[in-house]
This record gives C-alpha cells, structure tokens and sequence, in this order.
C-alpha cells in the first residue's frame, strides 16, 4: 500500500513498511494528516499534549485528538479550507514532531 507522508515539509508517497522502518509517523489519509505518539506513561504524554496545545495556541491553529494512558492520537485538517490538508497542518506537524523528538521512545 501507497501512503502520502510528511518528511523534513515534503510531501512524499512512500510505502507503509518503509514509514516503519524510517520511523516517520505522519500518514496522509483521508483528507487529514495523522499520527500515533507512544510514551513511557501518562505523565510523560500529558507534557506532551501540553507544550503541543502552547503551541497550537501560537499557530492558531488546534489539532484533533485523544489520549489513552501512554499513547496520543492526532490528526490534523483545516476546517476553514473545507477540512483539507493545508500548509498550516504541515507547519503543526512539524512543529510536533519537533517537541516529541525529546520525548521519543527508544
């Protein structure tokens, strides 16, 4: 299977296994970008969740999504454009991809 990903801002079709190996966590799929975030446990995921909501805030711009103990969903889609992906959810996911570098598990 074919699957469009963010890497370094690119847009690149890639297959699913090579995602898994490069660890890249951005999918595009169905109009939205999307990730799975793994943590050592709550404490460490909700810190997460909130240096991204500071800066979610600065962007104006708010992700969608969930929290189960040490994982964290997130997609992101710009409901003013008409819920496509659009450069500010590129700009956001690499801004999260940023901050979860130093939270990564290994």
């Amino acid at each position: 299977m074919i699957v469009v990903i963010l890497f370094e801002g690119r847009r690149l079709p890639v297959r699913c296994y090579l995602c898994l190996k490069l660890r890249i966590m951005w999918q595009e799929k169905d109009n939205r970008l999307q990730a799975t975030f793994r943590f050592r446990d709550f404490t460490e995921a909700f810190a997460f969740m909130t240096e991204v909501a500071f800066q979610a805030e600065k962007q104006n711009h708010h992700p969608n999504w969930s929290n189960v103990w040490n994982t964290v969903e997130i997609h992101l889609t710009t409901h003013d454009a008409g819920n496509i992906v659009t450069d500010r959810d590129r700009q956001l996911a690499q801004t999260i991809e940023q901050i979860y570098q130093k939270y990564r598990v290994h």
